[in-house]
């Protein structure tokens, strides 16, 4: 028999808190710079990370859920000309997992769309972008 996992609801206080904090944080700031940048927007029905990879393909990007983290991973290795892994990882007062995720790339902007109320797979996963 399969035991059901409890899923704990979202704190939208402390994800408030969470958004406030990663916007200030310096270090998020000195990702944008080496890594590629991102922006966190919320709106009533869900988070919405957005990354500028205008110098990717969608074939080149990859992102995957795990736990409470989200994992851009954009690399042109495959390229024999350019050895270009760029890797971001945002980390959520939340676990990720147990909300529906979705992502779509368009003219060089990758966005992640985080459900707030539609429930995931409830396991780490690769998301496919169209």
């Amino acid at each position: 028999m399969k035991s059901k996992k409890n899923i704990q609801p979202i704190d939208f206080d402390l994800v408030e808190k969470w958004l406030e904090n990663y916007c200030l944080d310096p270090l998020t700031t000195q990702d944008d710079l080496t890594q590629f940048r991102i922006d966190l927007y919320e709106t009533d029905q869900e988070w919405i990370v957005e990354a500028l990879l205008n110098e990717y393909n969608s074939s080149e990007i990859k992102v995957f859920v795990e736990d409470n983290k989200l994992i851009i991973t954009a690399d042109k290795s495959s390229t024999p000309t350019s050895q270009q892994k760029r890797v971001r990882t945002i980390q959520f007062p939340f676990q990720v997992i147990n909300q529906k995720v979705t992502a779509n790339y368009i003219n060089g902007i990758l966005e992640v769309l985080i459900s707030k109320s539609e429930k995931g797979l409830g396991k780490n996963c690769y998301i496919t972008l169209p």
